[in-house]
């Protein structure tokens, strides 16, 4: 059996780190495993290794990335995956300083996210409180999409809401977020409602599933699958279902449009960008303010509308 090399030592600790440290997604470490074993063959190829590399090999690496046509987003995760890694060395004493440090990233073209108009989402919600093979479905598929349109959570802080959070007709829900931090998030009326309607048919079909030897779930949308909840997957193909159902493009619509719709909407009716950033749960208030589209798009709507220079008023002509 061939003894891993130097390179696959410093990629596999890393990541044995980075998943014991800050708890970092399987996905994630996925990606960082491709793109470090990426880079590590770009440089044996060149005969160089993670010790001796760098900044005029990084550099080169980055440069060869572009040369292949790689997307600007490829080529900043994969610098953002070699500066860790060096941030790493250096801290575990492998290497003096941190070669990447200094490099700047391609950056990444702010793209506006896909959203829904007002119309567009009660038409989704319609979709499902008709849609299901039956009631305790349809009551399930109602309580999912106000949740989520009323909260703006990530899908996964929604699928694996646990049970307990939603007891006692909340006012607010505590979200477990990104990086194990907690937030709360107010429920509207409509969500409530949904909410104590789904808590009635889950906890009758627990109870069933009980009584014939089952263990209760922990979660509010329980499933007998490998998770004990509602994936992910099986979410994203039923809000295609409630598009096709609604009439809703469903290629406009999936579980984060409608995170995207709950910010754009917020900021139309006047919440201010800290309050949508803490609901949200971004760690940044930068990640935040590309809704700030929705303010130009309402400023732009009132100058045309309202600015007398605007107007062709041909009134007064000849």
């Amino acid at each position: 059996m061939t003894a891993p090399s130097t390179q696959d030592l410093w990629i596999s600790t890393f990541l044995e780190a980075q998943a014991a440290e800050l708890g970092a997604a399987t996905n994630t470490l996925l990606a960082y495993g491709r793109d470090l074993k990426d880079f590590s063959d770009w440089l044996v190829r060149r005969k160089f290794g993670f010790t001796e590399a760098d900044r005029e090999q990084i550099e080169g690496y980055l440069i060869d990335c572009d040369a292949q046509g790689l997307s600007r987003a490829t080529r900043a995760r994969r610098l953002s995956a070699i500066k860790q890694l060096y941030r790493f060395a250096f801290e575990e004493g492998w290497r003096d300083g941190n070669p990447a440090i200094q490099i700047k990233g391609p950056g990444r073209p702010k793209r506006l996210p896909k959203t829904l108009d007002v119309p567009e989402v009660d038409r989704l919600l319609a979709a499902a409180r008709r849609t299901g093979r039956s009631n305790a479905d349809k009551i399930r598929n109602t309580c999912l999409m106000e949740l989520l349109y009323a909260t703006g959570m990530r899908v996964t802080e929604l699928v694996s809401l646990p049970v307990s959070s939603a007891r006692g007709d909340p006012r607010m829900l505590l979200v477990l977020g990104k990086g194990g931090k907690e937030r709360m998030v107010p429920l509207s009326p409509p969500a409530r409602e949904a909410l104590t309607e789904w808590l009635k048919a889950r906890d009758a079909a627990e109870e069933q599933a009980v009584a014939k030897g089952g263990q209760a779930s922990r979660f509010l949308f329980p499933s007998r699958g490998k998770s004990g909840h509602l994936t992910r997957h099986r979410f994203f193909l039923l809000v295609k279902e409630l598009a096709v159902e609604g009439g809703v493009s469903s290629e406009k619509v999936t579980p984060h449009t409608l995170r995207h719709a709950f910010a754009t909407h917020l900021l139309a009716n006047g919440a201010d960008l800290r309050s949508i950033q803490t609901l949200l749960g971004h760690a940044d208030v930068a990640t935040t303010e590309i809704y700030t589209h929705v303010l130009d798009e309402r400023l732009t709507e009132l100058v045309l509308e309202h600015h007398p220079l605007a107007k062709d008023d041909t009134s007064d002509q000849g």
